[in-house]
């Protein structure tokens, strides 16, 4: 019995991208700042949100979006269309034909219009993700009816990885993968009643963390199976795995974000000595970090340079992966390994090689990680 050939699968390449955050509306703006070690993280005292001050990474209540919209969008709408009102500005690709797909990654949605609204018969629907989707869908045009993905923290991770496979299968040759999430009373009091907030900037992997900072913000990238820029970045590959541990305890041991990790690498063609930076989930919580840096050290990374951006931009949940991805392919046009904010002293039983300076190297793959509640998992490999 004859073997069955093996099928070579296109290389998929990220052709454009935007991070839109209170940092900035573009991604050029965006890295500056973070090259800087810029922070949107303050200290708000706002009754709306809480009763005590929040840390956090929010906009400016006058804040004016860069582009004209026609409708009623909520705060949530209005930051995906501008993300990917940006992005579409750097390529070129039809998003009115039958080749192109919308993704959209959010935790919360529209959450926040169950505390500002009053209760009537089509708020629910109005809240659904899915409504959202056909919004931006309409507003730009795609023909293809929007993927929604919502899968806690690794949303905007699992919807990059979600674009790559369905690209590689052959059903589409391009992928817009967007994502946002904004700062409402119902995310901050979920967070307060797991007492997992810090009232400061966070340090992620720090001896001294006590928890994370939340931010708001969007991100989008471009997925093409054709390259349109010579130093165009490569998905080169990814996993998921879940704990099946606990609902919103992490891993007691790391093996299962360890594994994704692991297949990432493995599925990218490389070994973990060939990784040249880690942009880590690193929350600043006491279990998440020891978790990831357990996985880390079970994946063979721990000398990798790694950086959280949290301390930059808060934990911006379902745009998180985007905005943290964007970064890294930065990171690797550019040479440069970003800073982790706040870190001082090795925190983690796995002694990691957190970078606290911007720092030139020639770089070649990227590893982004996340995890989020539910035992979810991701890792994401990305090459020049």
């Amino acid at each position: 019995m004859s073997e069955a050939p093996i099928v070579s699968k296109p290389d998929v390449f990220i052709i454009a991208d935007n991070i839109l955050s209170p940092l900035g509306a573009t991604t050029a703006v965006n890295f500056e700042q973070l090259k800087a070690g810029a922070s949107g993280v303050k200290v708000h005292h706002q009754p709306s949100l809480s009763a005590q001050p929040v840390a956090a990474s929010l906009f400016e209540a006058n804040t004016q979006w860069a582009f004209a919209l026609q409708g009623t969008y909520t705060k949530y709408e209005q930051l995906l269309i501008g993300s990917v009102n940006e992005a579409l500005q750097h390529c070129t690709i039809d998003i009115t034909g039958p080749e192109t797909i919308l993704i959209i990654c959010s935790t919360k949605g529209n959450i926040s219009l169950l505390e500002q609204e009053p209760h009537r018969p089509n708020l629910q629907q109005r809240v659904a993700l899915h409504t959202s989707g056909r919004l931006v869908q309409q507003h730009f045009g795609f023909v293809n009816e929007p993927l929604i993905v919502s899968n806690a923290c690794i949303s905007g991770v699992l919807g990059i990885l979600t674009g790559m496979r369905l690209l590689q299968s052959g059903k589409y040759r391009q992928a817009v993968v967007t994502g946002a999430d904004e700062v409402s009373r119902f995310v901050v009091t979920g967070f307060q009643s797991f007492q997992a907030l810090s009232s400061e900037q966070c340090k992620p992997f720090d001896k001294a963390r006590n928890g994370l900072n939340l931010g708001e913000g969007a991100g989008t990238i471009v997925l093409s199976t054709q390259r349109q820029q010579e130093d165009d970045v490569r998905v080169t590959g990814g996993t998921t795995s879940n704990d099946a541990n606990h609902i919103s305890g992490p891993s007691r041991t790391g093996q299962e974000l360890g594994f994704a990790i692991s297949e990432a690498v493995r599925v990218a063609g490389i070994g973990p000595q060939d990784i040249s930076l880690i942009s880590a989930h690193g929350t600043a919580t006491p279990y998440n970090d020891e978790m990831e840096a357990s996985a880390i050290g079970i994946a063979g990374l721990s000398q990798a340079p790694l950086f959280s951006l949290k301390p930059n931009y808060g934990h911006t949940l379902g745009a998180a992966g985007l905005i943290e991805t964007v970064a890294a392919i930065r990171c690797l046009q550019e040479n440069v390994i970003l800073p982790s904010l706040g870190f001082e002293a090795q925190g983690t039983t796995q002694p990691l090689n957190v970078n606290t300076r911007l720092t030139a190297a020639p770089l070649r793959h990227a590893l982004k990680t996340a995890s989020g509640f539910g035992g979810c998992n991701a890792a994401l490999v990305l090459s020049k």
